[in-house]
């Protein structure tokens, strides 16, 4: 079960770990020489489709701003499908510190990125302001 802490001040979800075979999976695909990496990692989405990281990093493999920005908003819905399982409930933390929710936190800014890349200004701010409102050390982080 995902933690949630309901101690002072706003809630901080912690989504679950991705299942270890799948994040192995994703290691093996990322090993794969570079022009047969991205369908790697697209098979690694299609044996575990609710895997985020696996999302973001189909994101970050793509061939163009447009699927990059259709793999981003697929684990960004993922993630916000995951954080609702896990009691998130639209409001509260979910900080980089926690391993588990880094696949949701880079699709959303793969998705932040992308959007401003395809001229999408607005979306690229609400994602902006979603990701601080999530974990304020946003803009601090170095991972």
């Amino acid at each position: 079960m995902s933690n949630i802490n309901l101690g002072s001040g706003l809630p901080e979800t912690v989504l679950d770990a991705e299942p270890a075979q799948a994040r192995d999976a994703l290691v093996a695909a990322l090993a794969e020489p570079e022009g047969s990496r991205r369908d790697a990692v697209s098979s690694v989405v299609s044996r575990w489709p609710e895997f985020l990281a696996a999302w973001a990093t189909l994101g970050d493999l793509a061939r163009d701003d447009v699927e990059a920005y259709a793999a981003y908003r697929v684990g960004y819905h993922r993630g916000l499908d995951r954080l609702r399982q896990s009691g998130w409930r639209g409001s509260g933390y979910v900080r980089w510190e926690h391993e588990s929710n880094r696949g949701f936190l880079r699709a959303l800014d793969g998705l932040r990125r992308a959007a401003g890349a395809i001229g999408e200004r607005s979306e690229e701010e609400r994602c902006r302001m979603f990701l601080l409102q999530l974990d304020p050390e946003w803009d601090n982080r170095s991972g």
